[in-house]
């Protein structure tokens, strides 16, 4: 029988209580949070009470002394402060806020230097594992085309600084942005962590292409990617449906995480 994966949970907002809930439902998946980080102990406290789990509220830096996987479903602004210590106790890190790593690229390094494991839950695209074999033989090009809901753009310093009109947007698709995946990460830190996600797995963050639309009449986040190589020519799409409580992120990135942790103390491995 596969053995009881503990882990701690750094953040619990949306994403972060709809992993709990997974857990909870499907008691044989033989997953166990045994603590939670939070900012706001009160507030998490409250939520950890709904859900009837009488576990600890920690600091990042005690995470490591409770599990030596953690999973990071956080914020952008408290990416580093949460996976830094794991990492540095060479944890098997979870991650979700990836689109902080472009500012913070030294940590691929430092998991490198303490022997951990910093892995990208992002069930959001399609065609990764397809990406990383053509990797292995020479990638020509790597194009990521998004469509985005508007309320999920709302509030952007670029969509604020360029003029943006997203009331557009609810009839037809609105052009955002064309450029790197390091530009869209940085212009969007908080939505485009599948830039990230895809320049790590191909050609890197300056050679990875980024179209970026909002869309209004779309059910959620459409993901395009197109892949060209010696080996492989690749063109995949996936519809992505927003969660009830918050349309700002998709429900799939919560089962990403979850379809992670099986994998650790699975006996069977699917993909290169």
């Amino acid at each position: 029988m596969r053995e009881i994966t503990k882990f701690v949970l750094c953040g619990l907002g949306n994403i972060g209580s709809q992993v709990i809930s997974s857990i909870i439902k499907n008691p044989k998946e033989r997953l166990e949070v045994v603590a939670i980080c939070a900012r706001n102990k009160e507030k998490a406290q409250k939520k950890l009470d709904d859900f009837k789990l009488n576990i600890p509220i920690i600091s990042p830096s005690e995470a490591p002394n409770y599990s030596k996987v953690i999973v990071e479903t956080a914020t952008y602004e408290s990416f580093r402060k949460v996976i830094e210590p794991a990492i540095i106790s060479g944890c098997h890190v979870i991650a979700i806020s990836v689109g902080a790593l472009v500012k913070n690229l030294d940590l691929i390094d430092l998991a490198n230097k303490h022997n951990s494991i910093l892995q990208i839950a992002n069930g959001t695209l399609p065609g990764l594992d397809i990406l990383r074999s053509a990797k292995e033989g020479n990638v020509n090009i790597v194009k990521l085309k998004s469509k985005i809901l508007p309320e999920s753009l709302e509030g952007e310093e670029y969509i604020k600084n360029n003029n943006i009109d997203l009331s557009k947007a609810k009839k037809e698709p609105v052009f955002i942005f064309s450029g790197s995946a390091r530009e869209a990460a940085l212009h969007f830190p908080r939505h485009f962590n599948v830039a990230v996600s895809l320049s790590l797995a191909g050609i890197g963050l300056d050679k990875t292409q980024i179209e970026i639309y909002a869309d209004g009449t779309l059910k959620g986040a459409l993901h395009k990617i197109i892949i060209k190589s010696d080996v492989v020519e690749l063109e995949m799409t996936s519809q992505n449906f927003p969660s009830t409580v918050n349309k700002r992120s998709s429900l799939i990135v919560a089962k990403s995480i979850i379809a992670a942790l099986r994998e650790i103390n699975s006996h069977i491995r699917i993909g290169s």
